[in-house]
């Protein structure tokens, strides 16, 4: 790598951050449209009906962007990631329809979360890795908060890579990844139908596993009991303000996997940080 200061490369991941997460915002609204598209072709196959002329919903790299409400293409303008979105003012140029928060958020999202994963591990190859799990795990986490899904072409890639990292080993070793990645899948499929017998409902889905595996992959067994109970944490202070807000209501179920996805990069980027500050404040160390 170029002899730079650490700043320069910051501040070209954040850069490089903010443009991924313009297309992540694509991945997050055109993803599960093309799922169920296809959901509704394969089970018309499998019952045997009459083929649907049903067109697929936008694909994710070739269509361009355009207004989701007017359909009219958006200018190059238009998709410069997250200043677009602040002079159009929140509006399409064309229909005036109010643009989602989403937009700006998601990718200012990935820019600080991007530089976040450079300023811990430099300009290297293992920070690359880190972006590529950084990214997928925004994806993932934004498709779940929207529709409650977790695709499995998003988390198994992740798991995949994590296992195929660990034969280097980059983040963990071999052995640590695929415990991890057992126990990960586990530990949440055991809480799955324990609470399922217990009460006859689902309290989380199969994605759920999924994800919490692929984090095990990357970061080992050990990551895991501390990406589980910070989780949890994240999701009842978010849940509950939500409810006293009067954003969400209790009897409907808000998806988990967000929380998973949070608590784990945060373990990535600051979980021995975090183990020696909570050991200090406990006065075990």
């Amino acid at each position: 790598m170029p002899e730079l200061p650490l700043v320069v490369w910051i501040t070209l991941a954040a850069v490089l951050g903010l443009l991924v997460g313009s297309f992540l915002n694509v991945v997050i609204l055109r993803l599960p449209e093309r799922m169920a598209a296809g959901w509704r072709r394969e089970a018309r196959d499998v019952l045997e009906l009459e083929a649907d002329a049903e067109p697929l919903p936008p694909g994710i790299v070739r269509e361009p962007s355009h207004c989701p409400q007017c359909k009219h293409p958006l200018s190059a303008a238009d998709n410069i990631p997250l200043f677009g979105w602040l002079l159009l003012r929140g509006r399409c140029r064309y229909c005036k329809t109010k643009i989602s928060i989403q937009y700006p958020l998601v990718e200012l999202l990935g820019g600080v979360l991007s530089a976040a994963v450079v300023w811990k591990f430099g300009p290297t190859w293992v920070a690359l890795a880190g972006l590529v799990f950084t990214w997928v795990l925004i994806a993932a986490a934004g498709i779940d908060f929207r529709t409650q899904l977790l695709p499995d072409q998003l988390t198994l890639p992740l798991l995949w890579l994590g296992l195929l990292l660990s034969l280097l080993p980059m983040f963990v070793s071999a052995p640590a990844a695929i415990v991890g990645a057992a126990i990960g899948y586990l530990s949440l499929w055991s809480v799955y139908w324990g609470f399922k017998l217990l009460t006859g409902k689902e309290g989380m889905g199969y994605g759920d596993f999924k994800l919490l595996a692929a984090l095990g992959a990357w970061m080992g067994p050990v990551a895991l009991l501390p990406t589980i109970l910070l989780s949890s944490l994240i999701g009842a202070l978010v849940g509950g303000s939500l409810i006293a807000l009067r954003r969400h209501q209790r009897e409907i179920p808000m998806p988990f996997g967000p929380f998973i996805a949070a608590a784990g990069w945060v373990w990535f980027i600051a979980g021995p940080e975090l183990l020696r500050g909570y050991m200090h404040f406990t006065g075990l160390r």
